[in-house]
């Protein structure tokens, strides 16, 4: 069994800066992906950012340039550091990780930003 926790999320003025982390925990070995997937009220799941194994990641067009991906293979980490945050970028933000076809998600950790 797999979880994923996430922490830093929390209440930030539009420009400033968060990071949020994801921890795997319980039977740990190989995420082929690991990730972020972000959901406000009354919208769909959307993909944020996700890399890969071999440390490609990919990003939504509407954080490009400000947030990056990145994990801890050894510690079956992700980490998302999120700049130049706007009321728009205000969501429930999930991690995710892929390994052997079978995709876990976190509980969420909220990111709320204010004008």
């Amino acid at each position: 069994q797999v979880q994923l926790v996430e922490s830093g999320g929390g209440l930030v003025q539009a420009g400033g800066s968060l990071r949020l982390s994801c921890a795997a925990s319980g039977s740990v070995f190989g995420f082929a992906t690991m990730g972020w997937f972000r959901q406000a009220p009354g919208n769909q799941r959307t993909l944020v950012a996700a890399i890969t194994n071999g440390g490609s990641p990919i990003y939504a067009d509407s954080v490009k340039g400000r947030f990056t991906i990145s994990r801890d293979s050894a510690k079956n980490a992700a980490y998302l550091q999120m700049s130049s945050l706007t009321p728009e970028d205000t969501a429930v933000y999930l991690c995710y990780a892929v390994r052997n076809g079978n995709t876990y998600w976190g509980q969420g950790t909220q990111v709320t930003v204010s004008s």
